[in-house]
């Protein structure tokens, strides 16, 4: 699988995002499309589910919003415990009835804001879109609690924009304020990491890391950081 393609066909994601339809044919369709969209144009679930594949550690995914994430794991054969962690207490249920929908095993959601506490796990983590929407020092306090929730050979994946003063990462920023603006995302956007800061952090926790850029044919500024202890 190109890391830098759409991660599924149209008839596989559409497949996948028919468990986002709503129950009744008046219902709100935006899970939908929005899934459908993200799954055949975003170069996330590629880079991830490359990321992940051969680890069977149980997969602890931070901000996780509709679980969409699971979906594709199940999709790729991947069938780690899977549990999907977000903020937003509406956009858990519609998982939780997405998933229910798909039938997926082995997978759970949680609504937890985790400025207020990391939820008991070991394993692999995902920490994708999220690290932009938090100051600094939490920023730096997911990435220690993170790190301390690995397990010989489990992974911790990153998938965030960067501050390099570039036009992409304006391109990012300006993204980012938006989905906050529509309601899509609760928290506002804030400072997202440089590659030097996210590199000196995750060192210091004594992982070994690995770090490319993650555009596809998307204008943002995103990478994909896989990290083993």
């Amino acid at each position: 699988m190109d890391p830098q393609t759409a991660a599924f066909d149209r008839a596989s994601a559409t497949r996948i995002a028919a468990a986002f339809r709503p129950a009744r044919w008046y219902g709100r369709r935006f899970d939908y499309y929005y899934t459908l969209a993200k799954l055949r144009t975003d170069p996330l679930y590629p880079g991830v589910l490359d990321a992940l594949r051969g680890c069977d550690a149980p997969l602890l995914d931070l901000g996780c919003g509709l679980g969409l994430l699971a979906h594709a794991l199940r999709a790729d054969g991947q069938a780690q415990p899977y549990l999907g962690v977000d903020i937003d207490a509406a956009k858990i249920a519609r998982g939780r009835r997405a998933a229910t929908q798909a039938e997926l095993a082995n997978v759970r959601y949680e609504a937890a804001d985790l400025g207020d506490a990391m939820p008991v796990h070991a394993g692999s983590v995902a920490i994708l879109d999220v690290l932009q929407y938090l100051p600094a020092d939490r920023q730096q306090g997911m990435l220690v609690d993170a790190a301390r929730m690995l397990t010989p050979g489990a992974r911790l994946v990153i998938r965030s924009g960067l501050d390099d003063g570039n036009g992409r990462g304006q391109v990012s920023r300006v993204s980012d304020r938006f989905a906050h603006a529509i309601g899509w995302m609760q928290e506002r956007p804030r400072q997202p990491p440089s590659r030097e800061g996210l590199l000196s952090q995750l060192r210091a926790q004594g992982l070994q890391v690995a770090m490319r850029p993650l555009y596809g044919n998307t204008p943002f500024n995103n990478w994909l950081v896989v990290a083993t202890r």
